[in-house]
């Protein structure tokens, strides 16, 4: 599905009206069209603001709130960033028009190679999507500038703020599934982690393990 220039317009409105200011997300978001990463009968409704159901029970958050994460996540052009979730593949595709390297890690096979397919498509030769326990990070790869996290703990897991490098910023839903939860952020500096809360949101749990099938 071909964007015009009136629905690309109303979406940036949209993203504006709703808290989303920062130039360099807007024009990254603009780049990324969000009717790719949507299927079958909910592709009409891939430029309104709103999540959208997507294999394996997933879903694709909707635009606003996706920006508003990418905002809060102050990403550099230098800085290597790891996503929890990838889920359809387009929080990843933003960033990667805004960071280094991106790693992102899902535990739906079906999800990742979906994703990967995109991402590959399109071009996005900076981020490398895997299949894995994405509750254990990427040890391997840390620290990371940037993780961001599209599934609730109830907590900020220790794990993943051990790979968090120190000025690095993590932003990340937390609270239990069944309820409102909060989209915070964390600075990890010298002196520990500063939190702040930006808005209650609604995401799926974040699950270990990686699925069967």
């Amino acid at each position: 599905m071909t964007v015009d220039a009136e629905t690309r317009m109303k979406f940036l409105y949209t993203l504006r009206s709703r808290g989303v200011t920062d130039e360099r997300v807007l024009k990254a978001m603009e780049k990324v069209d969000r009717g790719l990463f949507v299927q079958g009968i909910f592709a009409p409704h891939a430029y309104e603001d709103r999540p959208l159901p997507i294999s394996c029970g997933q879903t694709i958050s909707q635009p606003s709130v996706v920006g508003l994460m990418t905002q809060a996540l102050e990403v550099g052009p230098r800085d290597k960033v790891l996503e929890i979730g990838t889920g359809s593949g387009y929080q990843a595709a933003i960033l990667s028009h805004l960071a280094r390297r991106v790693y992102s890690l899902e535990r739906h096979r079906e999800l990742a190679r979906s994703a990967r397919k995109i991402i590959e498509d399109l071009g996005l030769v900076n981020v490398i999507v895997m299949t894995a326990d994405g509750s254990k990070g990427l040890p391997e790869q840390a620290p990371f500038d940037r993780i961001i996290v599209t599934a609730a703990p109830e907590d900020p897991p220790a794990i993943l703020l051990e790979q968090l490098a120190e000025g690095g910023i993590m932003v990340l839903p937390v609270g239990q599934s069944d309820r409102v939860q909060s989209l915070i952020k964390v600075r990890k500096t010298a002196d520990g982690l500063d939190y702040t809360e930006l808005c209650d949101v609604r995401f799926v749990p974040l699950v270990e393990g990686v699925a069967q099938g």
